[in-house]
C-alpha cells in the first residue's frame, strides 16, 4: 500500500492523535490503519500499514528519530579506545588490598600520640590529640561511615589489638571536627612540580536523586566545589579547597597555589582559568613557571604581541598556525587528564557528596579525604604499557 499521510498527499504531516484514535477503533472491532514511525532508512519516517498487523515502530511525529545524534554516526571519525596492559599486577594487587587494612589506617604513631598534650594555657583540657581525632576521621571517610559507626569501629580495633585507649565518642569527632588544624599535604616526590589544577562538585544536602528525578529540582538542594591541584609525575593530591558553588575557579588560584611549598614548573588548566588573575598570581610566586592554559573561543592577542608576546600570544599563534589539536600535544595539555582521574578517584572512593554541614568541618573533610588518598596511592600505583 502507497504511503500516504493524513492530508492525503504522500507523506503528510500525520496526525498527532491518530494512535490513540487507532486504539479506539480497534477496541470496537474495526480494522484501521496503524500509523508507523521509520526510524531509520532513507525516507521522511512517516507511513501506513494496513490489517489486524501489530504496530512495529510507533512513535510520536516529534520523535522521528529516537537518537537524534546518531543520526550520521556511522559517517564520523571513530577513535578507537586505547588498551593497556598492567606490568606489576601482583604487587599492584597486593596494594588494593592493603587499602582495606584497618591496621593499615590505625597506625603506630596515632596509638603513641592518642592522648593529648597537657596545655599550657587556661582552659578544659581535651582528653584527645588532633592525630587521634584525624585518624577516626580518616578511618569514616574510607569505609563510609557516619559518626557513630566511626565511634563502633575505632572501639573495635582498639578491642581487638588489646590497647587500654579511651574512644571518642561521635560527639567529640563532630565537635572536634570544626576546629581541627589538618597537616598540610606535601608530596613524596623532588623536583619541580609540574600542577594539574581542576574543579568539580561534591553534593550538599537537598532532595535525593529518586525525588529530583521525579518531580523536578528542589530549591533546596545545593552543593559544593571542590579546587584540587595534581602533582602531574606522581598523581598525588598536593593542594585542595572547598567553596561555594558561585565561586569562579580562577578565584581560587591563589588559594591553591599558597598550599605549595615546591617550585612549579608548569600550572596547566582548562579554559575556564584563561584570566590574567591566574598569570599574574603564577608569575608572582613562580616566575619562570609556565602557564598552559587554552585561550578561549574569540581570544585576542595582547598589544604587545609582535614586541614583547606573552605565554597567552604565543599559544594563540601557535594555535593559528598549527591547529589546537598540534598545539595540546606540542604545549603538554592533554596530561590535565590526570587530574580527572583525581577527581574520579576521588569520587568513587570518597563518594560524590559532603558529610559535613559547615564550613570549617567541610574544609577538613576534603583534606582528610585528598591525604588518605595520596596514601593509598603510597601503597602501590599500577605501571602499564599500551597494547593497543
Amino acid at each position: 500500500m502507497d504511503s500516504v499521510g493524513v492530508g492525503g498527499g504522500p507523506c503528510s504531516d500525520p496526525d498527532p492523535i491518530m494512535p490513540f484514535k487507532a486504539n479506539a477503533a480497534r477496541r470496537q472491532g474495526n480494522r484501521v490503519k496503524e500509523y508507523v514511525t521509520v526510524l531509520h532508512g532513507p525516507g521522511p519516517g512517516c507511513g501506513w500499514t494496513g490489517g489486524d498487523t501489530h504496530r512495529e515502530a510507533a512513535s510520536l511525529p516529534w520523535n522521528r528519530f529516537a537518537v537524534p545524534f546518531k543520526h550520521h554516526a556511522e559517517h564520523r571519525h571513530h577513535i578507537p579506545k586505547p588498551r593497556y596492559r598492567v606490568t606489576n599486577w601482583a604487587e599492584y594487587d597486593a596494594s588494593l588490598r592493603r587499602r582495606g587494612s584497618l591496621t593499615v589506617w590505625f597506625t603506630d604513631e596515632a596509638i603513641a600520640a592518642w592522648q593529648a598534650e597537657p596545655r599550657t594555657t587556661p582552659g578544659g583540657q581535651p582528653h584527645y590529640s588532633a592525630l587521634a581525632i584525624s585518624t577516626a576521621l580518616t578511618m569514616g571517610l574510607v569505609f563510609g561511615l557516619a559518626l557513630r559507626q566511626t565511634e563502633g569501629l575505632i572501639g573495635s580495633v582498639i578491642g581487638l589489638l588489646g590497647l587500654d585507649l579511651a574512644v571518642p565518642d561521635h560527639s567529640t569527632l563532630s565537635r572536634r571536627a570544626k576546629t581541627l588544624e589538618v597537616p598540610p599535604l606535601r608530596r613524596a616526590g623532588t623536583g619541580p612540580l609540574h600542577l594539574l589544577v581542576d574543579s568539580t562538585g561534591l553534593k550538599l544536602g537537598g532532595a535525593g536523586e529518586w525525588l529530583v528525578e521525579k518531580h523536578g529540582t528542589s530549591r533546596r538542594r545545593s552543593w559544593r566545589k571542590l579546587h584540587i591541584g595534581v602533582d602531574a609525575a606522581s598523581g598525588e593530591i598536593v593542594a585542595v579547597a572547598v567553596t561555594r558553588k558561585d565561586i569562579d575557579d580562577a578565584a581560587m588560584a591563589d588559594a591553591l597555589l599558597d598550599q605549595i611549598a615546591d617550585p612549579i614548573a608548569s600550572f596547566t588548566a582548562d579554559g575556564a582559568y584563561d584570566q590574567d588573575q591566574v598569570s599574574q598570581a603564577v608569575a608572582e610566586r613562580h616566575p619562570d613557571a609556565a602557564v598552559i592554559v587554552p585561550p578561549r573561543a574569540g581570544a585576542v592577542a595582547s598589544a604587545s604581541a609582535e614586541t614583547a608576546p606573552t605565554q597567552r600570544d604565543r599559544h594563540l599563534r601557535m594555535i593559528a598556525e598549527r591547529g589546537r589539536m598540534a598545539w595540546q600535544k606540542a604545549s603538554g595539555y592533554n596530561l590535565r587528564a590526570k587530574v580527572e582521574a583525581s577527581i574520579g578517584r576521588y569520587k568513587r572512593v570518597i563518594g560524590d557528596a559532603l558529610r559535613a554541614h559547615t564550613d570549617r568541618t567541610e574544609a577538613a573533610e576534603v583534606a582528610i579525604a585528598a591525604a588518605a588518598l595520596n596514601r593509598m596511592l603510597a601503597f602501590g600505583r599500577p605501571n602499564y604499557v599500551r597494547i593497543a
